[in-house]
């Protein structure tokens, strides 16, 4: 697979809502993946250590409740990108309003692979 674009994203989520945020990830994954993203990783923190200068954690300053949440977007490249957000904003502002996080605190950027290795099959 060849990789263009990544989006990140850290999201601190209610540990007791693991399986609402999953539904979630589920439920917008079929039109990210119309509007031409590659694949969709989800991953819950459940090795994410404090660190001395900075961590996880504390990027989405992360209450005693809640788990870190790990996730990247893989697209061909950055102008797939740009065009499926744009299509995705305009859909109804409610619609993409419901995030069963807060929003506010999560952390989010687009980056250039510099390098991509997969293991040999």
């Amino acid at each position: 697979m060849t990789i263009g674009y990544i989006d990140g994203f850290l999201v601190p989520v209610a540990t007791a809502n693991r399986e609402v945020y999953r539904a979630h990830e589920a439920k917008w994954w079929p039109s990210f993946r119309e509007l031409g993203a590659l694949s969709l990783v989800v991953g819950w923190g459940d090795d994410v250590p404090p660190g001395k200068q900075t961590d996880f954690l504390r990027a989405v300053d992360l209450q005693a409740d809640e788990t870190v949440v790990f996730c990247w977007l893989t697209w061909p490249d950055k102008p797939t990108r740009d065009a499926a957000y744009a299509r995705m904003m305009e859909q109804d502002p409610a619609t993409m309003a419901e995030m069963p996080f807060d929003g506010k605190r999560m952390v989010y950027g687009g980056f250039t692979p510099l390098l991509v290795e997969e293991a040999a099959k």
